[in-house]
């Protein structure tokens, strides 16, 4: 009887573990990428063994791979976790990160990781942890301001049909140097005033045939992010410089934080259906003690298109406000925090291929230039295979005048127009200087989650060598001693599986 009371026993309490557990609902999705390139001058110089093709000391043709898993584990509808895993890139061969013989390389990633729930008995959504957050935009369907996995708690809710609202506040850095001093016998420790807080609220509203999205932001930025310039570079140097400070240095001490400001109202109008009209208006300003490091300026873009059976032709255009002709006052582009979207407009030129293919040759966002562009999109004259063609035709909005300030390692140097260059993403434009881009997106849905892209871009790049600009050998600088400006163009053709 006893032996019999303690397997009755047992077994109501598996029976009970698997009650419990059958209320997780676990949700898988994942993502497969095997992707090849072939290309050369990704920098616009020639592609010798020095430079090999351009594209961040890459050889002509690389071969990579990536692999993206996501798991939710949902309890209800108010409540489930999610963890994001990101393996690769990896590209074959490569020791570094896995892609040499005998693989086994620690290339695994947190990409995202975050719990959503409500506040009981109200509709009001709660995000914690790390993960994505994007400003809104209907032009290019990527922020040019703010597009990346950041850790941030963010709140939605929606009051009606018409109207929600959201907001988060995000950490993109803090304490990234240690608790250590760099100099013996210092005071000042490397982490002091390093990090960095975003505060935002948007208001979408949405109405027949409109949707409008007004937006501001802020942020503080602790002094340390950028180390003052006479040390080593702060924690966050790489990419808060590439965006948020001009490029140019003073006298003064920053000992306090810097203040940023942004504000933009977004929308589309689609009333009209199948005529769509979309527009974005961004302004952003960033400001410290050495008010050379200031940066204060707008992009607008706006798109019209109309979709017919067979594909969308449109017509669109951007304008960022470039710098003026005095150093001093800092720069006249829009600071930007991360802008690491899938830009619609362009697949080569900035970053807006959605798999793993070269991109961004430019630059990452559309700051400091100008441009008018024409697609058509997606357009199928057979089942299950779409084409998008597009040509932009873009220049810089920066003076002429402010070539001679420009390098890579000082604004007293020689000229250059490197990308890779302190606070010059994208790459530095004066009104002088034009290109090209023409774009070429094949897909092809094989079977139901497996997808063929086959995307070809060319971009020319048209350099002012006037003295009073560039000089004669505008890529001197930049090319490391290259001869002339080459027209960069690439092939990808990637394989897709997504679950």
């Amino acid at each position: 009887m006893k032996k019999l009371m303690t397997l009755a026993l047992a077994a109501a309490m598996m029976l009970g573990a698997a009650t419990g557990a059958s209320a997780i609902d676990f949700k898988a999705k994942g993502q497969w990428i095997m992707s090849f390139d072939y290309g050369m001058h990704g920098n616009f110089s020639e592609s010798k063994a020095k430079n090999n093709s351009g594209f961040k000391n890459e050889d002509e043709f690389e071969a990579r791979q990536r692999v993206r898993l996501q798991l939710d584990a949902v309890a209800s509808e108010a409540l489930s976790g999610t963890v994001f895993f990101e393996i690769g890139d990896q590209v074959w061969g490569d020791n570094d990160n896995g892609g040499a013989l005998g693989a086994d390389g620690k290339v695994v990633e947190l990409k995202r990781a975050y719990i959503d729930w409500m506040v009981p008995q109200t509709d009001l959504k709660v995000r914690m942890g790390i993960q994505g957050i994007a400003l809104p935009s209907f032009t290019t369907n990527a922020s040019q301001i703010m597009d990346d996995d950041v850790a941030a708690i963010s709140l939605n809710y929606q009051f009606n049909e018409n109207v929600g609202l959201t907001a988060f506040w995000a950490r993109p850095y803090n304490d990234n140097a240690g608790y250590k001093s760099s100099d013996a016998g210092s005071t000042k420790w490397d982490n002091y005033m390093d990090n960095m807080d975003m505060f935002a609220v948007l208001l979408p509203l949405t109405f027949d045939g409109v949707k409008v999205t007004p937006w501001v932001m802020y942020a503080a930025m602790g002094p340390g992010m950028f180390d003052n310039f006479e040390k080593a570079p702060g924690n966050a140097w790489g990419r808060a410089s590439a965006g948020m400070i001009s490029g140019f240095k003073g006298t003064d001490w920053n000992d306090s934080y810097g203040n940023a400001f942004w504000a933009g109202v977004t929308g589309e109008v689609t009333y009209w259906d199948p005529f769509r009209i979309a527009w974005d208006v961004n302004y952003g300003s960033a400001s410290y003690e050495d008010q050379k490091m200031n940066r204060e300026g707008w992009l607008a873009s706006l798109l019209l298109e109309y979709k017919l059976d067979w594909g969308t032709p449109g017509l669109y255009g951007w304008y960022g406000s470039g710098d003026d002709s005095n150093p001093k006052n800092g720069s006249e582009r829009m600071p930007v925090v991360s802008a690491n979207g899938n830009n619609g407009f362009s697949n080569f030129a900035f970053n807006g291929n959605p798999y793993i293919a070269r991109e961004g040759v430019l630059g990452t966002n559309m700051t400091g230039t100008w441009g008018i562009g024409a697609r058509l999109k997606d357009v199928s004259f057979v089942e299950d295979l779409k084409h998008t063609l597009r040509v932009n035709f873009m220049g810089g909005t920066n003076a002429p005048k402010m070539a001679k300030y420009v390098s890579h390692n000082s604004f007293k140097d020689s000229a250059s127009v490197t990308q890779y260059g302190t606070s010059y993403d994208p790459m530095y434009l004066t009104t002088d200087d034009y290109a090209l881009e023409i774009g070429l997106t094949n897909t092809y849905k094989m079977y139901d989650n497996f997808t063929v892209m086959l995307d070809a871009s060319y971009l020319a790049l048209w350099l002012d060598d006037s003295r009073s600009t560039w000089g004669k050998n505008p890529m001197a600088n930049f090319a490391k001693g290259g001869d002339g400006v080459y027209d960069a163009w690439n092939v990808n053709l990637s394989f897709v599986y997504s679950f």
